[in-house]
């Protein structure tokens, strides 16, 4: 898995590893099953707190994205998102761009761009048709 970590961005240590993962799952780099570097080898490639790395794992555990497992470690597992908790956090993201007036085609346009981006790192062909459609 290949992780760019920042020391000195203002994002969080742990959040920049969350999001990492996630695009990560999202491009197909990194599929169902495929298992995640453990807590202590994570925080020794970076030379972070091995808590910092734990509480990375365990928001993408609780968000659905990995199962921490006892003998094998952090493995990518994607449970299905409640539409209600996605609905919550797309509203937060817009509302962000529409206090920051970024206008609805802009919007539109950059989650078309990544979307498409998305399906063909994935090459998955019904993703990538629906993606197209928007």
């Amino acid at each position: 898995m290949f992780l760019m970590i920042e020391i000195d961005s203002d994002k969080p240590i742990y959040m920049q590893i969350r999001d990492q993962v996630i695009e990560g799952i999202a491009s197909g780099q990194l599929p169902p099953g495929t298992s995640l570097p453990s807590i202590r080898q994570l925080a020794a490639d970076f030379g972070i707190n091995l808590h910092t790395v734990n509480k990375a794992y365990d928001l993408l555990e609780r968000e659905g994205f990995i199962q921490l497992r006892r003998k094998t470690g952090a493995v990518v597992q994607i449970t299905p998102m409640l539409s209600d908790t996605w609905k919550e956090r797309q509203r937060a993201l817009l509302a962000e761009a529409y206090a920051k007036n970024v206008s609805s085609e802009e919007i539109l346009k950059n989650c078309q761009l990544i979307l498409q981006e998305f399906a063909e790192q994935h090459a998955l062909p019904d993703n990538s048709q629906k993606w197209s459609e928007l």
